[in-house]
């Protein structure tokens, strides 16, 4: 438990008082008179030096100096103010001869002078490094986020330019991540203008060539048709993506949970994707433990989850290749995986392949994805229910990636 600064002047000035009767007796053994004198005469001048202490302290006189040196010049100054005090003071009431009293004068304000000047002197050890914060923090108030502080020593002030350089450094930190932020913000809306304008502009000129008979062969119509559901289908899928993405940002996705069969669950979006692998020449294969079902969870959304891991996984993996789903239960849960014998992902993408809006030249590019907002929402959605999404790749050119997720 910290105390306040009061007390500790007050029992530093018993303390003190203390030591210097118990010194006066050792050395002078004088009759009980005059210790009981002597300590009357040292008591006066603690009360006054005391009192006057805490007069400056209480009033804050050294804080109106315009600086810290002439503070710590006043402080020298009040202390050799006292020490004269004290000393003059006691010898007045012991009789000293005037002789030796103007003697004792003049070797206490000779004392006095040199003790402010060498406090002076080295108060610039102390200030020099205070100014060095000082004009370190206008600069980093200026934006300057690179400017560090040395550090000497391991007194406070070493501890505070210590302190500064951390502040500094999270400072410029954050200031990067918002920059990337804002400019993977940027590069949304570019994406999503492009993603949203493609389809738009493709079915709008389907419906002007069938309103302007410009086609009128009904299996011409036909093919035009099922283009335009195409499109309609991908603007769905993008607006349902952001939809999400606001919900996260927001504070979550609400969930809906229910006993429900994970491997029923896991079947269905195999099966959903068969035509899809068949087409690509993918092996698309599943396996779930016995033990697996019942899981609470919010199946819409776990499946959501599924359907953007494997769909992934498909539109990275060459033909020929493999796309697998396994289930097992845990200490913990349940564990899910998904891998591929794909591309894989670059290191560099690595730890940004959970980002919103964040798409690198391979994993996540316009031509193979969407806005860059899966594997985000994928993420977000495991996470409310308690679990974590991971991922495991080898880095071009060797091939496949494993995402798993667990669900407590």
């Amino acid at each position: 438990m910290k105390t306040s600064p009061v007390f500790r002047f007050i029992a530093g000035i018993l303390l003190i008082f203390l030591i210097s009767l118990a010194v006066f007796n050792m050395m002078m053994a004088p009759p009980l008179y005059e210790l009981g004198l002597m300590a009357l005469f040292l008591g006066i001048t603690a009360f006054v030096s005391a009192l006057a202490g805490y007069i400056a302290y209480r009033f804050g006189w050294l804080s109106l100096s315009p600086t810290l040196r002439w503070s710590l010049l006043g402080g020298y100054a009040l202390s050799s103010l006292l020490t004269f005090f004290n000393i003059w003071f006691s010898a007045q009431l012991m009789f000293a001869s005037q002789h030796d009293l103007l003697l004792a004068i003049v070797l206490l304000v000779f004392a006095s002078g040199m003790a402010m000047a060498l406090g002076y002197f080295l108060s610039s050890a102390i200030t020099d490094r205070v100014h060095v914060l000082k004009d370190a923090a206008e600069k980093l108030a200026e934006g300057d986020l690179k400017t560090r502080v040395p550090v000497y020593g391991r007194d406070e002030i070493a501890m505070l330019a210590h302190t500064f350089n951390q502040m500094a450094e999270q400072l410029e930190a954050v200031d990067s991540k918002q920059r990337e932020l804002e400019q993977l913000r940027a590069d949304l809306i570019a994406w999503v203008g492009h993603d949203l304008q493609t389809p738009l502009a493709s079915i709008r000129a389907i419906l002007e060539a069938i309103e302007d008979d410009v086609v009128e062969d009904p299996q011409t119509i036909k093919r035009y048709l099922n283009t335009a559901q195409r499109d309609v289908r991908a603007l769905s899928a993008l607006i349902d993506d952001l939809f999400q993405m606001a919900q996260l940002n927001a504070g979550g996705i609400p969930l809906d949970r229910a006993k429900s069969s994970l491997a029923d669950l896991i079947s269905d979006t195999l099966e959903s994707f068969s035509e899809l692998a068949a087409r690509q020449q993918v092996k698309l294969e599943g396996s779930v433990a016995a033990d697996v079902d019942p899981v609470r969870m919010d199946t819409q959304r776990i499946g959501r989850v599924l359907n953007n891991l494997i769909g992934n996984a498909l539109r990275h993996t060459p033909s020929q290749g493999e796309v697998k789903v396994h289930a097992r239960r845990t200490g913990a849960g349940v564990e899910v995986s998904v891998s591929d014998t794909g591309e894989g992902i670059r290191r560099e993408d690595l730890p940004h392949i959970f980002e919103s809006f964040y798409r690198g030249e391979k994993s996540r590019s316009r031509n193979t994805g969407g806005a860059g907002l899966g594997l985000a929402i994928s993420r977000g959605i495991v996470q409310a229910h308690g679990g974590e999404l991971n991922v495991e790749s080898a880095p071009p050119p060797q091939r496949g990636s494993r995402f798993t997720f667990n669900l407590p």
